[in-house]
């Protein structure tokens, strides 16, 4: 009875229900896969926009400050340039004034443009020089350090066909795959030297600053002022004479700023950190009409302090001096001067007769005593 119940129960379970066809009998039997044998999901391949996105390179974007990705957590560690607001003052005034000394090296209508101000990597830069151009290293004389100053091929040619004569309304002539010749070089040199004297004259009312042209490279690696790792301020100049022109670039490691750090540091010109000219003009005033206690010291003995002890009323000290000898003024612990004891009117009077002392002129200006 029990197997008729089970044989009964397997029909069942095997005969389709209702709502389900039949699986045709010719119908091949589905091999029944194993978890392990099933193949692996095919690999997805980032493209190369996908890639530069994650890592943060964006060659269509100069603008290093909206970067992403892993390049935005390496260059965490660079100093925004509006840290130190008045680098952007200096700028501004360097624009200006070169705007007016290149149109007097030119004799001819200059406008000069600020493009953007950014923080970068030494190395970075060199790597995104567009090349030929030409690299001027300075030096900053007070700040014991360097500069570089990048001169793009545009603008080279620029200032040679304007120096020597060429007619205006044509572009200037680009010869690719060539040196730049003597000629070239040096008309480029005066140049330089044009805008570091706006630069020296920029700087000036904030710090006196030499800048010296130190030598003229075309090979970035030659004009190596800093490690790759550290970072710098780059300054994008645009040039333009009518229809001609080009850029200049100009880079300031942070090493070479340091010095000067605290006045890059002001809001404004003229500011001073941790002074105030006011409170300091009442303090010295203060100072001056401050009460010192000052002691005339006659004499000084050493007695055994058994005698201090039986000191009684009518006692007498005999002391080691006369009336015409030297007595000793002091203030506090630091003897100030000397002179003689003497009356004046009804009351006893100090005559000086020595200047201060050595010990009194190091407290007065604030030495070890």
């Amino acid at each position: 009875m029990a197997e008729d119940t089970a044989t009964e129960d397997q029909t069942l379970e095997a005969a389709p229900s209702e709502g389900e066809a039949a699986p045709a009998a010719d119908a091949p039997a589905v091999p029944e896969w194993d978890a392990g044998d099933l193949p692996a999901p095919a690999e997805r391949i980032l493209n190369q926009d996908e890639i530069d996105s994650l890592l943060g390179f964006d060659l269509s974007d100069d603008d290093s400050s909206d970067r992403t990705g892993i390049r935005a957590i390496i260059n965490s560690a660079l100093v925004s340039y509006e840290r130190l607001p008045m680098l952007e003052i200096v700028f501004d005034r360097l624009v200006r004034l070169m705007t007016t000394s290149l149109r007097n090296f030119t004799s001819d209508n200059v406008e000069v443009s600020l493009d953007n101000i950014s923080s970068i990597r030494f190395g970075d830069y060199l790597n995104s020089i567009p090349l030929p151009a030409i690299l001027s290293v300075f030096r900053a004389e007070e700040l014991d350090n360097f500069g570089l100053l990048t001169v793009d091929s545009n603008l080279i040619y620029s200032i040679v066909d304007v120096l020597l004569g060429g007619r205006r309304g044509t572009a200037a002539m680009r010869i690719e795959g060539r040196p730049y010749t003597t000629i070239e070089r040096v008309l480029v040199q005066r140049m330089v030297e044009v805008v570091l004297a706006d630069a020296q004259a920029a700087f000036e009312p904030l710090t006196p600053v030499t800048f010296n042209l130190d030598r003229l490279e075309t090979n970035p690696r030659f004009a190596a002022i800093a490690r790759p790792a550290n970072a710098a301020i780059l300054v994008k100049l645009r040039i333009d004479m009518e229809d001609r022109g080009g850029r200049i670039e100009l880079l300031l490691p942070y090493a070479t700023l340091e010095p000067i750090r605290k006045m890059l540091l002001q809001q404004f010109m003229g500011e001073k950190f941790g002074r105030d000219n006011i409170w300091e003009g009442h303090l010295a005033t203060e100072l001056w009409t401050t009460q010192l206690d000052v002691r005339a010291v006659l004499d000084e003995q050493v007695v055994d302090l058994r005698r201090v002890l039986n000191l009684k009323v009518g006692d007498t000290l005999i002391l080691n001096a006369t009336p015409e000898s030297l007595i000793e003024l002091r203030a506090g612990n630091i003897p100030l001067t000397r002179g003689r004891m003497g009356r004046r009117n009804h009351n006893i009077a100090v005559r000086v007769e020595a200047p201060l002392t050595p010990a009194a002129k190091t407290a007065i200006q604030g030495g070890p005593t």
